[in-house]
């Protein structure tokens, strides 16, 4: 029985490759992955001695040869292919362990040149591994270290390898190929400036029991590469498996994250912010987000951008929550929480790394792909339009009120006063109708005068000044860009409100 070794990745290689040599197997080894073994007093065959050919073109080819693809493609069921390769005096070749060149890696590399990625394009060894994987029925391919030890266990045991695991391993091997060809793929398709493809690559992280409703099935996958501000790849530190659900509403909590620099906490429901505010210390934006709305609250997930301490987690610990995401906890916190067993706590990378997002939504029978809306824009005085300008104070809760209702489903009115929300309006099919729930919610609660309003879309009749007007809001932040822009100006200096237009609207489907 003889085994082709050819591998960048070296992890196990000399074990396995020593156990193969004690079951009686010859092995053929090029370049580097010889010198290893050879090193490591494992005898091989040098493939230019099967080929009867030098490696060339620095070692652009050395395993593109019929004494090579010969020896792993040939039907062993077929006399008329063994025959064939009597005559030619061609070997069989069992066993293929290979995997390829690190072009990922590579490009990954600070400072990398187009002539440094092109010298890792593997050509060879996709060729072997994908000979070796067609032919699975009579030759095992082997591209994953972690199938090593099962490989040698069944060849103690039976002397060859079952057809199913030949079969799971012919699998892997084409998805081997088929990730190490998307790459070179992308990477020369956005050196050439071609973008008519879309390749996606993500990897299963867990199965989930279920999506948004149990009677549909989900899993969750991972980008290839960690990103921050992202729960894939966080830690889960205590409590229940995530759902579907506890997924997709971790993720819009770490959305409105991203945005704050300065000690910030929000809660979070079905996506859309219930209740977040800022403070001198992470304690302070913690109850005041909390005091925003204690009844949404409940059930929700809770986010901040500080390490959470021990306050912050005995302040918690009577509320109901789904999930906690902090960038680290204290050991003192992580004690309180750990009363609460199914309470899931996350802890998530917030470094800003300052790279575009990419966000991907599947519709039917496609694929919308656009920039994460990470845009962050500071408000600031010269945007008003109006008569009355904002005063200081007005101008810090503007700019968080702007920066809150970004991440409101459309249409958006958030209201706030003093640096924490006291009204969110969401997703209603006009602007009145979320300004309405906002304004009433601020109410409620006993917020009258001094409110500031902010809307992720342009205003485009007054009525929703005059709404605003009634319920004691002082300053308005949005847009700008309605045909009737003049009329809500005009209605907010005649009702002695300012107005400021951020020139970018925030859409939030």
């Amino acid at each position: 029985m003889r085994a082709l070794v050819s591998v960048s990745d070296k992890t196990g290689l000399v074990p396995f490759v020593q156990g193969l040599k004690e079951l009686g197997w010859e092995i053929i080894a090029t370049g580097g992955t010889q010198r290893l073994l050879e090193e490591s007093g494992v005898e091989t065959i040098g493939i230019s001695d099967v080929t009867g050919f030098p490696e060339i073109l620095d070692g652009r080819v050395k395993t593109l040869h019929p004494k090579v693809h010969g020896g792993i493609l040939a039907r062993r069921d077929l006399p008329e292919h063994m025959d064939k390769l009597k005559e030619l005096g061609i070997a069989t070749i069992d066993l293929v362990c290979v995997n390829l060149y690190p072009f990922r890696q590579t490009i990954s590399k600070e400072g990398v040149t187009m002539a440094d990625a092109i010298e890792n394009i593997d050509i060879g060894g996709p060729s072997m591994v994908r000979s070796a994987a067609k032919n699975w029925k009579d030759v095992t391919i082997v591209c994953d270290p972690s199938d090593y030890d099962t490989v040698l266990a069944e060849l103690r045991e039976n002397g060859r390898t079952s057809d199913d695991t030949r079969l799971k391993l012919s699998a892997k091997a084409y998805t081997h190929t088929a990730e190490y060809d998307m790459c070179i793929a992308g990477y020369m398709r956005e050196k050439a400036g071609l973008n008519e493809k879309l390749f996606l690559e993500y990897d299963l992280k867990q199965g989930l029991r279920y999506g948004e409703n149990p009677h549909q099935s989900a899993k969750f996958y991972a980008a290839t590469e960690p990103v921050p501000f992202s729960l894939a790849f966080g830690r889960q530190i205590q409590g229940k498996e995530l759902s579907y659900n506890n997924i997709q509403d971790a993720n819009a909590a770490l959305n409105v994250v991203r945005d704050f620099d300065e000690p910030f906490c929000v809660a979070l429901k079905h996506m859309n912010p219930c209740g977040a505010a800022v403070g001198a210390t992470i304690e302070e934006a913690w109850q005041r987000a909390y005091e925003a709305d204690k009844v949404s609250i409940y059930g929700g997930i809770v986010a901040v951008n500080r390490p959470l301490t021990a306050e912050v987690a005995l302040g918690m610990k009577p509320i109901f929550l789904e999930i906690v995401i902090a960038p680290s906890f204290t050991p003192e916190a992580l004690e309180i929480l750990s009363s609460k067993k199914n309470l899931r706590v996350m802890e998530v990378d917030m470094t800003r790394d300052g790279k575009s997002v990419p966000q991907y939504i599947s519709v039917n029978g496609g694929m919308l792909s656009q920039q994460l809306d990470t845009q962050v824009e500071k408000v600031t005085p010269e945007m008003c339009v109006t008569a009355l300008k904002p005063s200081e104070s007005q101008m810090a809760d503007l700019d968080f009120g702007w920066k809150i209702v970004k991440h409101v489903k459309s249409n958006a009115i958030a209201v706030v006063r003093d640096g924490h929300t006291i009204g969110i309006g969401a997703g209603q099919t006009n602007r009145v109708g979320s300004a309405e729930i906002a304004l009433n919610l601020a109410r409620e609660a006993g917020f009258t005068e001094g409110l500031i309003l902010a809307s992720d879309g342009f205003l485009p009749f007054d009525d929703t000044v005059s709404l605003a007007a009634r319920y004691g809001v002082s300053a308005i932040v949005q847009p700008g860009g309605s045909i009737r822009d003049e009329d809500a100006i005009r209605k907010a200096d005649e009702l002695g409100i300012t107005m400021l237009f951020t020139g970018v609207r925030h859409f939030k489907h």
